[in-house]
């Protein structure tokens, strides 16, 4: 998959995400407005462990923070000081491989993330902080990274976890969702009793490029009467126009990052 670097600072009030009330932003960074929903983004620095990888240097874009024009201001989300540097840490802590998976892709690799302990912690910390208090019952996770961040922010929060996975990988009885690739389709599958209607699902995968796998996930799970609240991931690939695929759904992101 491929990645990028920012973070949202408020919502609109016709965002389902805050039920009942919200917390006023004290963000510390500067606004810009933007077309559609609001991205708070920070930049780099991180000290990782001693592991035995090559030598990089992050590509990712400079901070920078956009809020929708749409967002409301009694329905921002609280930031913490120091936010930023922490978004910092995140974005320096994922490596960007060249030509991989083929030519000319810049790949936004998590892996070593997940091998920076602190720059992990804040990962998660950071979407607990959003997501904690807002009466979200289900966390669905994309298949595959959808798989790491997704338990333990659902444990945070006291919502269940729901793999939404590749065709044949489920045991039970399933529902499924087609959407297209590039070339061809492909189809993404949910326990049938998963979930409930009515009930109030974050969608999260590790990172949004052309925006297939989440504009499925949002499917399946409305076709069972879920309200999908907004989809969330670690970085965003914004040359790829995948948030635009996603209609009036929110999209919360950390990072910002060149696809090629």
């Amino acid at each position: 998959m491929m990645q990028s670097t920012s973070l949202v600072s408020s919502l609109s009030n016709s965002s389902p995400l805050s039920p009942p009330t919200t917390a006023a932003a004290a963000a510390t960074c500067h606004r810009v407005e933007a077309p559609f929903t609001g991205v708070v983004t920070a930049s780099s620095r991180v000290e990782f462990p001693s592991v035995h990888l090559r030598p990089y240097r992050s590509t990712l874009s400079p901070p920078r923070c956009a809020v929708s024009k749409s967002v409301k201001e009694d329905q921002e989300m609280a930031l913490e000081d120091g936010q930023d540097d922490r978004i910092a840490r995140i974005a320096s802590a994922i490596r960007v491989i060249p030509n991989f998976p083929k030519p000319g892709i810049l790949f936004q690799d998590i892996t070593t993330l997940l091998l920076d302990t602190k720059a992990f912690r804040d990962t998660i910390d950071l979407f607990v902080e959003r997501y904690k208090g807002k009466d979200i019952s289900v966390v669905a996770g994309i298949e595959a990274r959808g798989f790491i961040f997704g338990p333990p922010i659902a444990l945070a929060i006291g919502a269940k976890f729901v793999p939404m996975r590749k065709p044949n990988k489920l045991p039970g009885e399933v529902i499924s969702e087609e959407y297209s690739l590039e070339y061809g389709s492909d189809k993404m599958e949910m326990h049938v009793g998963a979930v409930q209607a009515g009930e109030r699902a974050l969608v999260i995968d590790d990172l949004i490029a052309t925006g297939g796998t989440l504009c499925a996930a949002i499917r399946l799970l409305e076709r069972v009467g879920v309200d999908v609240v907004e989809c969330a991931c670690v970085i965003e690939l914004p040359e790829l126009k995948g948030r635009d695929r996603l209609g009036d759904k929110p999209l919360f992101v950390l990072v910002n990052a060149p696809g090629a």
